[in-house]
């Protein structure tokens, strides 16, 4: 019995237990026999590629898992991850900084699975200069939210409403993908951070989360409240752009969108 078979086998019957499936659940949510199922997670079968994809689709794991369970198998990995400023369909690139501009006055964010910040239109670069004080290129999105440091969370007016739920979007995220490290690493480091209730740790999981969220913020003596929505790509054959979030931000008042126009213009709301 290779390495290989006994990685494979153990990473599907793990999946399979994460999902809350049987054998059989799996093999009709795959349209395979049940003893096949058997027979794969004991290594008396060793599976072709397209089983290991019709295998991760059943089980609903991201195409990095995919990646994972292909390699385990003896295949190469099947989705491609490019740095996001080498995305091979330049099409798609366009696409990006297109929605970017087209969002201007209001700011729009993109960031990575871990939610650092790869790159912000320019109304996003100025109301976070005009927020904190400095640029946040680069950083990471729930540490600027929850780290006391960073110059923005004793900003936020809305803070002990907004932030269980921001929260627990991370929680439902690490417990859809356990074993993904980096979300783990910063929801510990999230967890750890001054002023954060321990009962915080203990999400209820039995409340649907929202589609949108809402945050206030006091600037300079205004305050202004932002709807945000974030948006993925659907079905990419890319890791990164499957991976990519792109978050936008809309003004819930009239105020809001004169600070935003001020901003976009060069004005300074406060002055």
């Amino acid at each position: 019995m290779s390495e290989e078979s006994k990685m494979f086998a153990a990473l599907l019957k793990y999946w399979r237990g994460r999902r809350g499936l049987s054998q059989l659940d799996l093999a009709l949510a795959a349209d395979v026999s049940a003893r096949h199922i058997s027979f794969l997670e004991t290594c008396r079968a060793k599976p072709s590629e397209q089983m290991v994809l019709t295998l991760s689709a059943a089980l609903d794991i991201s195409l990095r898992e995919c990646n994972e369970l292909c390699r385990a198998a003896g295949f190469e990995a099947r989705f491609p991850e490019p740095s996001f400023d080498a995305l091979e369909d330049d099409a798609i690139a366009r696409a990006i900084a297109r929605m970017m501009r087209q969002h201007e006055p209001y700011p729009m964010v993109i960031m990575n699975r871990s939610y650092e910040i790869l790159r912000m239109n320019q109304s996003a670069h100025r109301l976070f200069e005009w927020a904190t004080g400095r640029g946040v290129s680069g950083e990471n999105a729930y540490a600027l939210f929850f780290d006391p440091e960073r110059g923005l969370r004793d900003k936020i007016i809305n803070w002990e409403e907004a932030a269980p739920e921001l929260l627990s979007r991370l929680q439902r995220e690490v417990l859809h993908s356990p074993r993904d490290q980096e979300l783990a690493r910063l929801l510990a480091r999230v967890l750890k951070l001054p002023g954060i209730p321990e009962h915080w740790s203990h999400p209820d999981f039995s409340l649907s989360p929202g589609a949108t969220f809402s945050v206030r913020v006091s600037m300079h003596g205004m305050e202004v409240g932002f709807l945000t929505t974030i948006m993925k790509f659907t079905a990419p054959q890319n890791l990164t752009l499957d991976e990519l979030q792109i978050e936008s931000y809309f003004p819930t008042d009239e105020l809001t969108e004169q600070v935003c126009a001020m901003l976009a213009s060069g004005a300074d709301p406060g002055a």
